[in-house]
């Protein structure tokens, strides 16, 4: 059972690393695809938008099928998809393929995430200790590496469809071979008997108590992606003109942030085994307001670097830990409560990056930091909601109960 658990481990790992290259080269190149089809400034915003909204789209309808279909096949045939839409994206030359490509792309990204979580939360419920930051961890390497061949791509001056073929030819038989040995959280326990019997208590979680239950985590998972979204969209821009670095240092900070994101997601595992998920979410709120407030009054380029390196540090955890939260507050129905909190990842996204610009617009950009920054602050008023179930054990850490292993989706 241990090797089924570490190839498990290991395969669902890659998913993650191949989501986060997989992104990283659609939106590190959307100038490009802009250029490739003639999409037009005002036009732009209208297919960013679409994304994420069609992806809620799919992370509710993953809401509905994990009752009828198991996340890890759910998860090996979206993620194909996702991988075959970028290629779309890169082959087109009409506005027409362009929408396709994107619609494809935005409703199984919304499965694609959803189940990847799903998974992420099952598995760290049987091994029964933290590694959902470890699953983040290579989603943010493998943005680092998207990121990089995007350089290269950009660099070189290659067409769209030559940056992206390679990278579909490695990455899509890797990953359907890997979904091989993705494992459910019933398929790691044998306890089917055990899901079935305790499904009546996701039923009981409705109405009123579910929502006033998620909705703390949802909240987080919102301010943190407004978060995210701040600074993939205006780091560069916010250096150039408001700090009045170089055009070139200022493609830097969201690689420095994406490189803390890795560390701090490389260690935090260890930070919640040792100190509690309540604690580790606390400080990456105070890191990640203390990294806004240095960008907000920062001088000049490299102590705005310095507020970025901190943003990645601070914000890195958040949403693992609000993924692995909801998989502990409805052990019953932890599949529904992820798809649906995976909705709240989208909502950030979209409210992000338009409410800095506008604020931006309207008042200035440093003032427009302090926004993000007082909501991700926020986040320390819901920090219990992270706290896991009383010990039963009387040694101070948190053990899986064979009654939660493997539990569906059912009645949330």
């Amino acid at each position: 059972m241990t090797d089924v658990l570490r190839r498990g481990r290991a395969s669902l790992a890659f998913s993650f690393f191949a989501q986060g290259a997989t992104f990283a080269l659609l939106v590190t190149r959307i100038p490009a695809i802009q250029d490739r089809y003639g999409v037009s400034d005002a036009l732009l915003p209208a297919f960013l938008a679409a994304v994420p909204i069609l992806a809620g789209v799919g992370s509710v309808t993953t809401e509905q099928l994990v009752k009828r279909i198991r996340p890890s096949r759910l998860l090996r045939w979206s993620q194909p998809v996702v991988l075959l839409a970028l290629l779309g994206v890169g082959s087109g030359d009409r506005l027409v393929e362009l929408a396709v490509a994107l619609g494809a792309f935005g409703l199984a990204v919304g499965a694609l995430d959803a189940s990847m979580n799903m998974l992420g939360v099952s598995l760290q419920r049987t091994y029964g200790r933290s590694i959902m930051l470890g699953f983040h961890a290579t989603y943010s390497l493998g943005g680092i590496v998207g990121a990089s061949l995007a350089w290269v791509g950009a660099h070189w001056h290659l067409s769209l469809f030559v940056s992206y073929l390679p990278v579909v030819l490695v990455l899509l038989p890797a990953a359907f071979v890997g979904s091989r040995w993705y494992v459910d959280g019933d398929a790691a326990s044998g306890l089917e008997a055990d899901a079935d019997a305790d499904a009546g208590k996701g039923q009981g979680e409705s109405g009123a108590l579910v929502f006033r239950l998620l909705l703390p985590l949802c909240l987080v998972m919102t301010f943190a992606y407004i978060g995210d979204s701040t600074v993939s969209n205006w780091s560069a821009k916010y250096l150039q003109d408001v700090l009045g670095s170089s055009e070139q240092l200022a493609t830097v900070p969201y690689n420095v942030y994406m490189v803390m994101t890795l560390v701090g997601r490389a260690v935090g595992d260890f930070g919640v085994r040792r100190f509690g998920a309540v604690a580790v979410v606390r400080l990456g709120a105070v890191v990640a307001a203390l990294g806004f407030a240095v960008v907000a009054v920062a001088p000049g380029a490299w102590v705005g670097m310095l507020g970025f390196t901190l943003l990645g540090l601070g914000l890195c955890v958040l949403v693992p830990q609000t993924f692995a939260a909801a998989g502990r507050l409805f052990p019953g129905a932890s599949d529904a409560a992820i798809a649906r909190l995976n909705i709240f990842n989208y909502v950030g996204f979209l409210i992000g990056s338009p409410l800095v610009g506008a604020l931006g617009d309207a008042w200035n950009y440093r003032g427009a930091m302090l926004v993000p920054m007082v909501l991700v602050l926020a986040t320390l008023g819901y920090a219990r909601s992270f706290a896991p179930e009383p010990d039963r054990y009387g040694d101070g850490h948190e053990r899986p109960r064979t009654a939660d292993v493997g539990r569906g989706s059912n009645g949330l």
